[in-house]
Formats: structure tokens, sequence, C-alpha cells
């Protein structure tokens, strides 16, 4: 890359022709996943209710995004194994038969099952649709396929409630499941049919086989975390965060000498351009998964607002994310460098504007609302100028022969950047007191205490974004 801003492809370019194909199908298949993730979370309490498990409910997120990361991280040896074609719509049926099992399950342990198969499904389509775009579109068209495949969380977060909605609302939760199984070969036969039947990009074997090590040791840095945060006690808290940390630590000493990466060569480097790409990242997914959980809560506690309203209103964090990863993921050369130098500003600004607007609770009219929408748009916004660069960059930055790695680590990042998150915003808020004393004077201290303290986030990110922003040779 240099400093002319040269123009980039237009939006035509990625969706006319064979490309508009690909894309649609790529696009389609992320689309899928995240709906299916919110769907979920709106049907899970009708879920409960007719076949039991209430004590394993949270499982059914735990397990999903577990076996996703798994599954992401092994992607590089599917994709060499089977080929682009293959891989894709093997994913595409692992998905449809999780999704089925779901519809079918009779009891929440069959239901748990069909989620980490749902799971696994999910996470191949996550890390092949990144990798695809890498294989199928030329370099100038990265940030725009990324920015449309990112793009369809936006769009999840739109229409995976009403479709939950509807079907948890007549009893007929099973459907919502049934109906995914179609759609996800659907489009995986589209991606099928115009994939290359084998991989044609050089240094993009995932020969070697998967670094299991690492795989197992992150897998139990995200259960530990997980565990951590539901203890009523402080000190488990505070020994899920640390165990989890340890563990991280531990996957950063192997990774040095080995020979089967989880990450590119670099990725570690608190240095390097590929570590600040890397950090940026984690500190934006950080930022807009702990805020986007309990924002609904928050609306409905303190601004008198129905679950549907709170819903769609806290939407408009991922409709930022959105606009901006379409409307920015067009910006080259410098412009790039400056749009990725202070895209963490609007959402610093957002979440000040959260800590300041959120506790003191509203009436719930609109005229108190429209802040804390603009609030939650500019958090959204933030991530989304910088999200298509970021991960633009770790392709580029990424050393020759670990593209595969590279193409797999961004939803494997990103997956365990969302874990984390919400894991750490439940630690928060419970010792904040969303639970004791909990009612409305523990929810506005949780509040308080979850945007104060997620608002480093952003804060730190414009520190890091700057050293991501160097030139491709500053590895």
């Amino acid at each position: 890359m240099t400093d002319i801003d040269a123009p980039a492809p237009g939006w035509g370019a990625l969706l006319g022709g064979r490309n508009g194909v690909l894309a649609l199908a790529l696009a389609g298949g992320v689309a899928l996943h995240a709906i299916n993730v919110y769907i979920t979370t709106t049907i899970l309490p009708s879920v409960v209710a007719d076949i039991g498990g209430i004590d394993y409910y949270a499982w059914n997120t735990s397990l999903f995004i577990v076996a996703s990361i798994l599954a992401a991280a092994v992607s590089p040896g599917l994709l060499e194994r089977c080929g682009p074609r293959a891989a894709y719509l093997l994913s595409a049926v692992i998905f449809a038969a999780g999704s089925l099992a779901c519809g079918f399950a009779p009891s929440m342990a069959a239901m748990l099952a069909g989620r980490v198969v749902q799971g696994i499904g999910g996470g191949f389509l996550l890390a092949l649709s990144y990798a695809m775009i890498r294989i199928v579109f030329d370099e100038a068209l990265w940030p725009r396929g990324i920015a449309l495949v990112s793009g369809m969380w936006g769009v999840a977060t739109l229409v995976g409630p009403a479709v939950g909605g509807v079907f948890a609302e007549y009893g007929l939760w099973r459907a919502s499941f049934w109906a995914l199984a179609p759609a996800a070969i659907i489009f995986g036969v589209m991606a099928a049919l115009a994939l290359p039947s084998r991989n044609a990009v050089s240094g993009s074997s995932g020969a070697g086989g998967a670094p299991m090590l690492q795989i197992l040791l992150l897998t139990a840095s995200v259960m530990a975390i997980s565990a951590g945060s539901v203890m009523e006690a402080t000190w488990a808290n505070v020994a899920g965060a640390l165990a989890a940390m340890t563990l991280v630590a531990l996957i950063a000493v192997i990774e040095k000498p080995a020979s089967r990466r989880l990450l590119p060569t670099g990725s570690f480097s608190p240095r390097g351009a590929l570590g600040a790409v890397y950090a940026s990242m984690m500190l934006l997914s950080i930022m807009v998964t702990s805020s986007e959980i309990f924002i609904p809560l928050f609306l409905q506690t303190l601004h008198g607002q129905t679950p549907l309203v709170a819903g769609y209103l806290a939407a408009a964090m991922s409709a930022g994310w959105t606009l901006g990863s379409i409307g920015g993921a067009g910006a080259t050369g410098a412009r790039m460098r400056r749009q990725l130098r202070f895209a963490p500003l609007p959402g610093l600004i957002g979440m000040v504007m959260l800590v300041i607007l959120v506790p003191p609770g509203s009436t719930g009219s609109w005229l108190a609302l429209a802040p804390l929408c603009a609030a939650m748009l500019m958090v959204g916004v933030g991530v989304g100028l910088a999200w298509p660069h970021l991960l633009t960059r770790v392709l580029q930055l990424a050393p020759e022969g670990e593209e595969a790695v590279a193409s797999a680590s961004l939803t494997t990042v990103q997956l365990f950047a969302t874990a984390t998150g919400a894991a750490l915003a439940g630690m928060v808020v419970n010792l904040a007191g969303l639970t004791n004393p909990g009612g409305a004077a523990g929810t506005a201290a949780a509040a308080l205490w979850l945007f104060g303290v997620f608002a480093v986030a952003p804060l730190l990110c414009l520190f890091t974004v700057r050293r991501a922003a160097r030139s491709n040779g500053d590895r």
C-alpha cells in the first residue's frame, strides 16, 4: 500500500456479475449464522417453557460460541482438504443439520447437542466467508467484501428478533430452526456453483494440521472467564478473569516457536502493526458486546420501554456498525489511514454519552430516548469505520505462507472477543449491584459502571489503531 489515494472500485464491481453471486452467497451464509444467534436469544424462553432445562439456559450461547471458535480455528485444514467449493457446501450442510436437530429436540440435552453442531457449521461459514473474500476477489475489493459480510450482523439484529418473536408468539419455536435449514442449503449451493473447486491462491495452504493445543487453551480461557462471571463471590470473578489471562499468555508463549499456528507470526508482538490490528479488533468488539447485551435491560428497567421496543432501540448500535462499514469501506491510501486513526473517537464519545444518559433513567419519551439512540449509533459507527480496514490489514500484513491462518483468525478473534466481552460485562454489572441490591438502584449502578469501565476500550483503541495503520512493511 502506498500513500497515493488510488480510487477504490465501487460497489458495482463487487455486486455485479459473477462477483455479485459470490458476494450474495458469502454474505448469506454469515447472515444465517448471525440471524440464528438473535432468533435463538428471542425464543429461548419459549424453548425452556416447552422442554425444560432452565438451569442450562446460558449454555445454549456458551456452547454455540465455543463450537464456532473451534470450527473457525480448524477451517484452514477443511479448506485445504476439500477446496473452496466442497468446504463451503459441507459447512452449510452441517449448519442445516444442527438447525434441524434443534428443531426436533425433545429435551434440553438434545437441544445443546444441536447447538454444538450449529456452532460448528456456523463457525465454518464465518471463517470460510472471510477466506473466500481473499481467494475470489481482487485485493482492491477486500474492504468492500468484508464490509458487506460484516454488515450482515446489522441486518441480523433487525431480522432475527422479529422472526423469532413471530414464531414464539404463535408457539412455533421449532419452526424457526427448521426454516434455517433450507436457507442454509440454498446459500451453500449458490456458493458451490460459483466457487472454484480448488484453491488457486498461493500461500493459502492449511497443511500441517490444526494447532489443537492452542485451540484447547483458547477454549479453556473462554470457559474460565464465563464460569467466573456468573459466580456471586468477587474472588471467583477475579479468579476466572486471571485464569483466562494466564491461558491467553500461555498461548502467546506456545505460538512463538510453533509450526502449527492459531494466529499469524507477529500477532502477539505489542510493537508490531499486526499485533496492534488484533488489539484494536479486540477492543472494539468488546466495547460493542459489553454494551449491547445489557442495553435492552437498561431501557426496560430505567426508561420504561417494552421488551420489543427496547430490543429494536438497542439495534441502533448494530445499525451504526453497518452504516459505518458500508460508508467507509471505499477509503484508500492516506484517507484510509486517517479514517482508521480517528474511527474509535465516535465510539468513545458515544460511550461517554451512555454513562451520562442511561443511569438516571427517564420517562421513556422520544425526546429523552433520541440522545440515547444517537449515542448507540455513534458507538456502532466508530466500529464500522474501522472494521473493514482492520480485517483487510490482517490479510495484507500476514507473512507469506500464513494467509489461510490469517483468514481463519478473523473469525476466531471476533468470536473470542465476543465471548470475552459478554463475560466481562456480566462480571462488571454483577459486582456493581445488578442483582444485589437489584431493582432500579442496582440497575442504575450497573449501567454507570458498565459504560464507564468499557469506555476505556475505545480510548485505548485510539492508540492501537495508530500503529495498526502503519505501512505494510512495518509488521
